[in-house]
């Protein structure tokens, strides 16, 4: 599942994750002091923890504090390792959404491969503390006109077990961390999807296996997660809603070695039961929910549903019983969920389901963790990432107590929670209208914008073309300053349509209308190859097709001023993003942007 503001971006344009790092904080030497530790597997007792260069140095019951130190109070509060949503859609601002919750990893179920590929750079590169990780299936796998076609982004689709190990390879070429595939064919929902044969199914399982990485299923119903785990599938992305399971279900998945992601928070929501109103009016969680977060999470799914909840609850009690691993994910954001703040309820459905906290809580850290083999995370133990949870209270007998957040360390750096309410708190009083003026400088070295989802590349790839494009920040900007945006890239010559180049949306969710009508101007300095470039913005009011502009990036510095009104008479009321471009004509291009102002 995935949700609908995904949809509408993709329905309009591609676009990558910024390439730049994000700015990066160090990590001082923190010693938390006689705290309650939950190792992501069971209860330790009062320890005392140790943190020194990004890392868990020492978990022992009385540690020397260093010279320098910073000193944690852990009496009556809880330490657990950062969260691991084992499913999700991450893109646009939804890593930096979810830590202040504790989420400090996200396994995303389908992305665009680019944007995955470039968030992976920057972990590598070092601990992003601003944001959680994210590993990524990239491009699911799935029927021609099957689920995940629906959304209009042009992806490879499968047709024939002969096309399997092609099909995977090409995966993990784009960068895929693991292989999600569809076997749903939408009848659980009252709905006909096509979707793969189960001899499809197979081979790909196989395929994947024969590259040495998971295969996880997306099924509808209970006879999909038999033949799943019947060809070998490594884990269930879902339960099923269209009947209870069978007596023998739990031991046919042990029986298998196989691990299910019931993804209840999203299972209720489809079911017609509320989820997310109870999350937004908890005072511990939604100072933190920013206004897109919350859109999603008092949304609900634009079809009837005849389906029961109660199947899946049946289920995870049968599962637990059997001894199969369970994982906590979320499915966020989809239509009653969202980023980070329903994990909270997942794990409380999750024990609602029949499991202790103490397993709710391994299921959301230690567990997927070792399902993933993501060997530096999901435990409290020497030599273990400092991706850490403070709270009040103890979640281990009451799992609700991991609403209670003290701290959430990301790679050792204290994640400034009281800067992010602030945030939130003042997009709330102006109704999400962002302040105008410098959007980005560039000079930080970072592609950030003081509102929106930042700089991300744009090419025709989602139309079938083949144009590519790559973004950093370099050295030397217009005026003197210090840095500015770099866009370097090829347009193709398979569409007649071709673009190549870098794309601002205003918002927080891709492509959402923002009101920027008390905007006159775009005002920004360029410089490149000589080409000509496009300058367009696309409104809601104007349909898919962006209002285009030109400009000359020459030699030199140049500042060029546009009106808003120029764009076709507009007003600014429902910007959804701003885009430079080179193309249709094909070639390489190379130009660079400075101090892109709104006003």
């Amino acid at each position: 599942m995935i949700a609908r503001p995904f949809r509408t971006a993709l329905a309009t344009l591609s676009f990558l994750a910024p390439v730049a790092l994000s700015g990066q904080a160090t990590a001082p030497t923190t010693l938390i002091r006689g705290v309650r530790v939950f190792d992501g597997a069971t209860t330790l007792g009062i320890r005392d923890v140790l943190l020194r260069d990004g890392r868990i140095a020492t978990v022992a019951v009385r540690i020397a504090p260093p010279v320098g130190a910073i000193i944690i109070d852990g009496a009556n509060r809880t330490l657990f390792p950062g969260l691991i949503d084992a499913h999700t859609h991450a893109y646009g601002t939804a890593l930096r959404d979810a830590l202040p919750f504790g989420v400090t990893t996200e396994l995303d179920m389908f992305t665009e491969p680019g944007e995955a590929r470039a968030k992976r750079a920057e972990q590598k590169a070092g601990s992003v503390s601003s944001r959680a990780d994210l590993f990524s299936a990239g491009v699911l796998v799935t029927a021609p006109r099957g689920h995940g076609t629906e959304y209009g982004m042009a992806i490879p689709t499968i047709a024939a077990p002969e096309s399997a190990q092609a099909f995977v390879d090409a995966r993990i070429a784009e960068g895929s961390d693991f292989i999600k595939i569809i076997f749903d064919d939408g009848s659980a929902y009252g709905r006909q999807t096509p979707t793969v044969s189960r001899a499809t199914l197979g081979a790909v399982i196989r395929a994947t296996h024969a590259r040495k990485k998971l295969a996880v299923v997306h099924v509808g119903t209970l006879a999909d997660a038999r033949a799943a785990i019947d060809e070998g599938a490594d884990g269930l992305m879902h339960l099923f809603l269209d009947r209870a399971p069978d007596s023998e279900f739990g031991k046919f998945v042990t029986a298998h070695r196989a691990f299910v992601v019931p993804t209840l928070s999203v299972l209720r929501s489809v079911a017609g039961a509320a989820n997310g109103d109870r999350l937004a009016a908890d005072d511990k969680l939604s100072p933190y929910l920013s206004l897109g977060g919350r859109g999603t999470l008092l949304a609900t799914f634009p079809f009837n549903s005849t389906v029961s909840y109660a199947a899946a609850e049946q289920t995870v009690k049968q599962l637990r019983a059997a001894g199969v691993a369970i994982h906590a994910g979320t499915d966020a954001p989809n239509p009653g969920t969202a980023h980070g703040i329903s994990m909270h309820r997942e794990l409380e459905l999750l024990v609602e389901a029949g499991l202790t906290p103490v397993e709710a809580l391994a299921a959301a850290t230690g567990a997927p963790a070792r399902a993933f083999a993501l060997t530096d995370r999901g435990r409290v133990a020497t030599g273990m990432r400092a991706d850490l949870v403070l709270v009040d209270g103890d979640p281990t007998t009451s799992i609700v107590a991991t609403r209670a957040i003290v701290t959430v360390w990301k790679g050792g750096v204290t994640l400034d929670r009281v800067e992010v309410a602030r945030t939130i708190a003042a997009q709330r009083a102006s109704g999400g209208a962002p302040t105008l003026g410098l959007v980005s400088g560039f000079d930080d070295g970072t592609t950030t914008s003081t509102f929106g989802m930042g700089w991300m590349v744009s090419t025709d790839q989602m139309a079938g073309g083949k144009s590519s494009a790559v973004i950093g920040v370099a050295d030397g900007g217009a005026s003197s300053t210090a840095k500015s945006l770099d866009v370097k890239g090829v347009v193709a010559p398979e569409l007649p349509y071709a673009w190549s180049g870098v794309m601002f949306m205003p918002n927080t969710v891709p492509m959402a209308a923002t009101n920027l009508s008390k905007a006159r101007e775009i005002r920004f300095w360029a410089r490149g190859d000589g080409a000509t470039y496009k300058l367009m913005v696309f409104a809601q009011s104007k349909g898919r097709a962006p209002i285009t502009k030109e400009f000359v990036a020459g030699a030199d510095w140049k500042e060029f001023v546009f009106s808003i009104s120029s764009f076709d008479g507009i007003d600014g009321h429902d910007i959804q993003g701003i885009a430079f471009t080179a193309g249709p004509t094909a070639g390489v291009y190379a130009f660079r942007l400075d101090e892109f102002r709104i006003q």
